[in-house]
């Protein structure tokens, strides 16, 4: 990171979600000021912590938004060089939720538009708003060039899913639209210290077909800390661009499955058969890429 850039400011809209806390920790550990937004959610215990952490942080400022109010997002925004935009619903996921999140995205890119000084969006996305469609099974590579099918997420109530492609789809069109630098990054399921505690339900509205997810090789999953260096890396990196996977590991093996169970404990509870001795061998086929993110983390990017 260059001497400018570690002097920058920098917006986490939404701070409160576990992905944008991550981020807001990673971006004052380097340096960076940052202004975090937060969506009033009910008292989350993060949200408390970024609140007490603002009293002893002198580059720490706290914004309450409404992402539906584009005034509140300007406020945030103001001498801030990028923006991470983390939008999640603490909830869940239902089909309300899907248009709100959609909103959400078009108004904190539409303001990106209105301000003079951001330089770049880094958009956090979701590995679901590309897996999902009929023929899935028979895909060799699943790559950023992929999308779910909307249809197919409908009509499987693959709620989360379509919230995260919607709204990334929308976010790129409006970007592109007003010439702004935008990165999307697309995580797999977040993994990480107390995720159960602290992101249960956007947790296990990921997890909506995970056996489906599994048995075709695109359930993977990705701690939450490379995550949040990633979303940094790509804010940092001038030639960073466009879609990126984010991933640590597929999950195509019982004991691989076993090890993601155990770490979103005890939102899954172990299956009484792996409680003493594992049992299976079946190795399904990987089919997710992740090669562009590669050369991202290694020093370059690539379109």
């Amino acid at each position: 990171m260059d001497q400018e850039k570690s002097h920058s400011c920098c917006c986490v809209l939404d701070a409160s979600t576990y992905v944008g806390f991550w981020i807001l920790k990673k971006l004052l550990s380097r340096g960076y000021s940052v202004h975090a937004a937060i969506r009033k959610n009910g008292d989350s215990e993060i949200e408390e912590t970024i609140r007490e952490m603002e009293a002893t942080e002198e580059r720490l400022v706290v914004y309450d938004v409404d992402v539906l109010d584009y005034q509140s997002i300007l406020v945030s925004l103001k001498t801030c060089n990028a923006v991470f935009c983390c939008l999640d619903s603490p909830e869940g996921y239902d089909e309300k939720e899907v248009d709100l999140e959609v909103r959400g995205a078009i108004n904190v890119v539409e303001a990106c538009g209105r301000t003079e000084s951001i330089e770049k969006i880094v958009f956090s996305s979701s590995l679901t708003a590309s897996i999902w469609r009929d023929n899935i099974g028979t895909q060799k590579d699943v790559d950023e060039k992929c999308w779910s099918d909307q249809d197919f997420c409908r009509n499987k109530k693959l709620w989360h899913a379509l919230a995260k492609m919607l709204s990334e789809k929308a976010a790129w069109a409006l970007a592109m639209d007003r010439r702004l630098n935008m990165v999307s990054i697309n995580p797999g399921l977040i993994v990480g210290p107390s995720v159960a505690q602290y992101n249960p339900r956007p947790t296990m509205s990921y997890l909506k077909g995970a056996a489906q997810m599994y048995e075709n090789g695109v359930l993977a999953y990705v701690d939450v800390k490379f995550l949040a260096d990633v979303h940094i890396r790509a804010y940092e990196d001038v030639s960073a661009c466009g879609r990126y996977f984010c991933f640590n590991q597929i999950v195509n093996t019982e004991e691989e499955a076993l090890k993601l169970v155990e770490s979103l404990s005890p939102l899954i509870p172990m299956p009484p058969r792996y409680e003493s001795v594992m049992q299976g061998s079946e190795v399904y086929e990987e089919r997710l890429r992740n090669n562009k993110l590669s050369k991202l983390v290694e020093a370059g990017s690539a379109c």
